[in-house]
């Protein structure tokens, strides 16, 4: 397999991956408030059975997201695309925040994401960048799982952030 920085005719590869995931655990959010404080917790909840869930982004953004130029890659074995991390670099937080890892359906859990998050950590300690932040949302528990497997550590929440109304739980891992 080899990572590496993704071209414009690979776009349309990543757009036909399965996006998709099945589930069989979430992370239910908790919110307590009484007296003026406010407590939230997530708490790992296992599903009763197994559920299959849409990818929640807007994927055409992808040809303007590779346009940047900035932390774009791809997983290729042979002439296929595998998979793909898309990521924009914030200058002001010095992390690049990665807003779209997707390994095909097919081929999860075999590497490919873990060697796309290892390109994507050594690009941006090749560009001086302090972290990198991403984001599942809190019904993704295979990402969540992935992201924690990796040494990711959370860092908060958005309950307004993605368009379908799922919660987006953020993580960071820290170069320096």
């Amino acid at each position: 397999m080899n990572v590496r920085p993704a071209e414009l005719a690979d776009v349309n590869s990543c757009l036909v991956l399965d996006h998709s995931y099945v589930t069989d655990h979430v992370w239910q959010m908790r919110v307590h408030e009484e007296e003026g404080n406010l407590s939230v917790a997530f708490q790992t909840v296992r599903l009763p059975r197994s559920m299959r869930a849409p990818y929640p982004r807007a994927l055409e953004q992808l040809v303007d997201d590779w346009q940047q130029g900035e932390g774009f890659f791809v997983a290729e074995e042979g002439d296929q695309i595998r998979g793909y991390l898309d990521g924009r670099v914030q200058p002001w937080q010095e992390v690049l925040w990665v807003t779209n890892l997707a390994v095909d359906r097919e081929y999860r859990r075999r590497g490919i994401g873990s060697a796309l998050v290892r390109h994507a950590r050594q690009w941006a300690r090749e560009q001086g960048l302090l972290g990198i932040l991403v984001e599942a949302a809190t019904k993704n528990y295979p990402a969540v799982h992935f992201y924690e497997k990796l040494g990711f550590r959370f860092c908060g929440f958005n309950d307004q952030y993605y368009l379908n109304q799922d919660i987006a739980v953020f993580f960071v891992q820290l170069l320096r």
